[in-house]
């Protein structure tokens, strides 16, 4: 396992102090390798957490440029990088805050396509899309790839995440749900519209991204009980969470 240096040490000396994580935990964080489906509302909090958590290698997929509308929940991102890429602007961010994290920059969209020579250099996945053809791709080549999926939403002051292990059963043997057990087919278009038509408050995907980042590290550590089989929904004007369970389809595969 990669062992940790001396400045490794003292940087996440409050992980390490956790039974939970601990030394061991941290080297698997430093080994691990993690994707991010975009670099906007969701990804911002997700790429700053894991980035401080010493994940090693970072990957960064987005093929949009920040825009001034963005600056409002995208926090990665600053008014000085209007026009750059979000890939980049994500990977400078990163970079001032962990130096010792390596980032690997894609600045295209993310396709089913694409996704299995994508996937191959990664340990994990997580999708902080705003569609569901993207959120779909992910949940397959996670599923094809047999990687892990943390996958969230956001829309208007509500938000939805979970963590998805198809490829492994449960305790009693059974294979955990995938993502079309949880949503077996996208809305007709139109039906969910976008936040650019319903608007967003922007401190709601900062509790859903960061939440994101955290069951990523559990299912890297191995630290509690991740998201899997359980859909967690907040409720941002009523200040609610809820947790629902969801199994696998016995019909859907």
């Amino acid at each position: 396992m990669t062992s940790l240096s001396p400045d490794e040490i003292a940087r996440y000396q409050r992980h390490i102090l956790l039974p939970e994580i601990g030394g061991a935990g941290q080297q698997k964080l430093k080994a691990s390798r993690v994707l991010v489906i975009g670099a906007g509302g969701l990804g911002a909090p997700v790429l700053q957490y894991i980035a401080a958590a010493g994940i090693g290698t970072i990957g960064i997929i987005d093929d949009d440029r920040v825009s001034l509308s963005n600056l409002q929940r995208q926090v990665i991102h600053d008014t000085d990088r209007i026009g750059t890429s979000k890939t980049e602007s994500a990977a400078r961010s990163i970079k001032a805050l962990n130096p010792l994290v390596n980032t690997r920059l894609f600045n295209q969209r993310f396709t089913l396509a694409k996704a299995g020579n994508l996937l191959s250099d990664f340990d994990l996945l997580i999708d902080g899309s705003d569609n569901f053809d993207t959120r779909y791709a992910a949940a397959d080549a996670a599923e094809a790839a047999k990687i892990p999926l943390v996958t969230g939403a956001v829309g208007r002051f509500d938000g939805s995440l979970t963590v998805l292990k198809p490829y492994e059963t449960n305790s009693e043997g059974r294979l955990n749900p995938g993502y079309r057990d949880l949503f077996p087919e996208a809305p007709p278009p139109g039906v969910v519209p976008a936040c650019a038509e319903t608007g967003i408050v922007g401190a709601l995907t900062g509790v859903i991204g960061t939440m994101m980042a955290m069951e990523a590290i559990k299912v890297i550590t191995g630290a509690g009980d991740p998201l899997i089989g359980r859909l967690m929904l907040y409720d941002g004007l009523a200040a609610r969470f809820d947790v629902i369970g969801y199994k696998r389809r016995s019909a859907s595969r």
